[in-house]
């Protein structure tokens, strides 16, 4: 049988994460969709999203990238939420019979105004 193989990429909230006021949270928060938006656009991103719960939940988002672990986390890492100290990264591979998982084309938004139009 052969398998697909895809990066899982969970976004964790650091317990010391730097306090931000809305203005500057809003601000890297649509930085980091941009960058989602722009690993998409390279073709390296083919899902990702929030994970919902509760405000003070750790786990806060889920990425599926189709490179290697090593390039996921050196792209996951230039997150400017993952730069600023808001999140860490944790990397999983992950395989799946082939053809199981496939992905249409979309588009990303770029920033949270873009998710309410």
């Amino acid at each position: 049988m052969r398998f697909d193989q895809f990066t899982i990429a969970l976004l964790m909230l650091r317990p010391d994460a730097p306090v931000l006021d809305e203005v500057a949270a809003a601000a890297l928060q649509d930085a980091h969709m941009a960058h989602l938006a722009d690993l998409h656009e390279a073709g390296y991103l083919v899902a990702a999203g929030p994970l919902l719960g509760p405000p003070d939940r750790e786990f806060r988002g889920l990425t599926i990238l189709n490179v290697d672990p090593e390039r996921a986390r050196a792209l996951k890492e230039q997150d400017p939420a993952v730069r600023a100290g808001r999140f860490s990264v944790q990397i999983f591979p992950w395989i799946v019979p082939a053809g199981a998982m496939t992905f249409g084309p979309t588009r990303f938004p770029r920033s949270m105004a873009e998710t309410e139009t």
